[in-house]
């Protein structure tokens, strides 16, 4: 059966190598000083969604990322090794980006994809280590989610509903979790390994860029872009993933409260936590 699956990943600083330059004086990540590469756990999850291509047949693989315009490069990196198509979220309004907002940025751009069967990314980001981005996602779009996945064996159909069977981690060995599609998977870092650059994706998609990344008009090579559509990647910004605002938003302890354990307190907190979008 044919799946659309949609890859999330992260162009990210290689954290796995730092040095001397690596932090600022605020205690902050130095990215301009790190090399900027795609996201390991993110690796592991593009092949298994090319292995689910595979099986598959018609099956499409498209690479879901945010950043700044030179994120495009991760998207090249999976057209190189067998991806299809790929859309990056850019704008200035992302930067600065919580995981709540990243993964309500996403989870509007999967809506706007449409018919997705499979969202699947890496367990975690290196610069982040907080493994909550793939959950978030899930929860924003409604869906069924498994983590910590280690192998996705297979999609069959049955009385007609798809579900997926996936290998993952628990506490003191394995399980095997079988979910209705469609589902957003996080897949664990000690998953196979992605498989490396195809010579023939490489010279074919070499040049495949967004449209902020695009060459002059006049430049060599500004011709091919209508020639050859497959070289013009998605650029989506807030305004079109319907995206109202991103907000930074510092908490101050200027008052407390004592809750007691009853239904009324939680349901009156968890109200004003809403309301004031300190949740969402």
């Amino acid at each position: 059966m044919a799946l659309k699956i949609v890859v999330l990943a992260k162009q990210v600083p290689d954290t796995r190598n730092v040095g001397k330059d690596a932090m600022t004086a605020e205690g902050t990540v130095n990215r301009a000083a790190l090399p900027a590469i795609f996201n390991p756990e993110d690796l592991n999850a593009l092949e298994q969604a090319l292995r689910l291509k595979e099986q598959n047949p018609g099956s499409t693989v498209g690479i879901l990322t945010m950043g700044p315009p030179r994120a495009g490069e991760i998207i090249r990196q999976g057209l190189y090794r067998g991806a299809d198509t790929g859309w990056l979220l850019t704008d200035r309004l992302f930067a600065g980006a919580d995981t709540l907002a990243t993964s309500y940025a996403l989870a509007t751009a999967i809506k706007k994809i449409g018919d997705v069967d499979i969202v699947i990314g890496g367990r975690q980001a290196i610069d982040g280590d907080t493994a909550q981005v793939g959950p978030q996602v899930a929860q924003k779009l409604g869906l069924n989610q498994v983590t910590y996945v280690e192998e996705v064996k297979e999609v069959k159909e049955a009385n007609g509903v798809k579900k997926v069977t996936v290998k993952r981690v628990i506490d003191g060995g394995v399980e095997t979790v079988e979910a209705p599609l469609p589902v957003v998977l996080t897949v664990n870092g000690s998953a196979a390994p992605c498989r490396p650059q195809n010579a023939k994706l490489v010279m074919k998609y070499k040049r495949a860029t967004c449209p902020m990344e695009r060459p002059a008009e006049g430049t060599p090579y500004d011709y091919l872009y209508d020639e050859r559509p497959e070289l013009n990647l998605n650029q989506w910004s807030v305004a079109d993933v319907k995206v109202k605002a991103i907000k930074n938003i510092v908490f101050q302890a200027k008052e407390s409260k004592t809750l007691t354990a009853s239904d009324a307190d939680i349901e009156g907190m968890i109200k004003e936590l809403l309301d004031e979008k300190i949740i969402g």
